[in-house]
Formats: C-alpha cells, structure tokens, sequence
C-alpha cells in the first residue's frame, strides 16, 4: 500500500514505515503530524484517484528531527576579469516517519 502525498507543496509517494525528509514543517520533534492532502492511494491493486484529493484520507506521520542537507556550494568566476564569488547554502529539512495511511470510507 502507498499513497502520493502533498507535503509544503511537494509531491511525495509514502508507504507505512518510510523515513523520509521534507521541507522544514513548524512542528516540534517527536510530535504527530497529519497529511491530509491525499493525492492519490494504491491498495492490493485498487487505485483511487482524487480530483484533485480524496476526501477522508489521510497520512500520519511522527516527526523524528529537523536537520540540515548537505551543503550546496555556489562559486562564480569570469575568467581574466578578477571576479570571483564564493556562497553555499544548507536546507533545513525535517525528518518524519509514515505511521500510518488512513483510508476513506
């Protein structure tokens, strides 16, 4: 069973037990989170389609940390002109686990 999920305007196939990483949420660690923006849910073969969600489904999740990825270095040069610059960036992600997919009725 997997359902594809939208997460802060991301979308995410999940399936119970996943440890997956997605953009920052404004919940604390070890708290429960629910997903209830549905796109789509594959049972035993059977496929339900929302349009454009499906109403009553839901994913609960359990927020492990908020961490950072790894480290994106930007660096821009033009040759010959004495132009160089140097940046890097580390998103912030927070990492849940799927407990649960709830099914519609």
């Amino acid at each position: 069973m997997f359902a594809v999920v939208r997460i802060a305007g991301k979308q995410v196939r999940v399936s119970k037990g996943l440890r997956l990483r997605v953009p920052k949420l404004a919940v604390e660690a070890g708290s429960k989170c629910r997903f209830a923006e549905v796109l789509l849910i594959s049972n035993e073969g059977e496929i339900r389609v929302g349009d454009p969600l499906i109403e009553g489904a839901a994913v609960e999740t359990t927020v492990l940390a908020h961490v950072r990825g790894e480290k994106v270095e930007i660096f821009k040069m033009r040759r010959r002109k004495n132009y160089r610059r140097h940046n890097g960036h580390r998103q912030y992600y927070t990492e849940v686990q799927v407990e649960d997919i709830i099914l519609p009725n």
